[in-house]
């Protein structure tokens, strides 16, 4: 098949082989292209935007990672830009199986490999990959309660969203913001069932390296883990059970740190229940954030005060 000019000559000078096969084609947060070489090699080669220069500490934090033993796909370049996309390349790791289980011991399972993760993570030293992915983007400096998007900032009803939801976001967050003598650390902020891979086990998504506390970091994957094609807020004793399992692995969280996790777990529901809602989406994640909520919120100390 033909491929871009531009891509055979990236894989040229980058890699010192042509691609001859097109292995897969998807187009997410990045466009990424899965090609057999003519040396033999399978790769996968991803290119997106980089405004703010995050892919250098992310594929470092991937590439740390791989080195310390934890099924990840190793990068094989660093990032390049061509025509405004930073482009690199990384090993084609396919196989295994997305676990679509939401019970307690799925939520076990999850929160070793991720507590297996984060030790490596946190003992990162590197530029923090600011800001951080939108969907644990709590801290932004914009004026409403999500950070600025233009995708959604301007649909039909994005000022007008229900009430319920409004408050949850406000006091989900402000004790969050009030979470400052929490050191920060690099960690998987992404930490969904559809970027996990088992049997062969993998871990994929390095793009979403986040800097925030650990606990806020382990109390989005808290909430999140359950995700898989369409993102949900995972059931409360699970989500129980991940923190719970993660301080057996790690050590235990202060209550201030237990407190903010579970604050943190609410934030990408937020963030995928307002997507529902202005496109017009089944309300999968708003439902069951609505339904547990108030426990969350109360484990997180988060008052009703404004």
């Amino acid at each position: 098949m033909g491929f871009d000019p531009w891509l055979r000559q990236w894989c040229s000078r980058e890699l010192g082989a042509a691609p001859v096969e097109q292995l897969l084609s998807a187009s997410v947060m990045s466009e990424v292209q899965a090609l057999r070489l003519d040396d033999g090699r399978e790769v996968v080669i991803k290119s997106r935007p980089d405004p703010t220069n995050r892919v250098p500490t992310c594929l470092a934090v991937q590439r740390a990672v791989a080195d310390a033993g934890l099924p990840c796909p190793r990068p094989l370049t660093e990032a390049t830009l061509v025509d405004g996309l930073a482009v690199h390349a990384e090993e084609w790791s396919p196989g295994g199986e997305v676990a679509q289980g939401i019970d307690i011991e799925a939520a076990r399972r999850s929160a070793r490999l991720y507590a297996a993760v984060t030790a490596v993570t946190r003992l990162i030293r590197l530029p923090p990959p600011l800001p951080n992915p939108e969907w644990v983007h709590w801290d932004h400096t914009g004026p409403g309660h999500w950070p600025p998007n233009a995708l959604h900032d301007h649909r039909p009803g994005a000022d007008s969203l229900p009430p319920a939801l409004l408050a949850i976001a406000a006091r989900a967050r402000r004790r969050l913001l009030a979470a400052t003598e929490l050191p920060h650390v690099l960690g998987h902020a992404d930490w969904e069932a559809q970027n996990l891979r088992w049997h062969a086990t993998m871990v994929h998504d390095w793009d979403s390296i986040a800097w925030l506390p650990e606990a806020a970091l382990v109390g989005a994957a808290a909430g999140a883990f359950a995700s898989t094609e369409v993102p949900t807020l995972a059931p409360l004793d699970s989500s129980e059970a991940f923190l719970t399992t993660y301080q057996e692995e790690s050590g235990t969280f202060t209550r201030d740190e237990l407190e903010v996790a579970w604050a943190a777990s609410l934030w990408p529901a937020l963030h995928n229940a307002r997507a529902e809602l202005l496109w017009n989406h089944p309300p999968v994640a708003l439902t069951a954030l609505l339904d547990q909520a108030e426990t969350r919120l109360h484990r997180a100390d988060a008052s009703e005060e404004s």
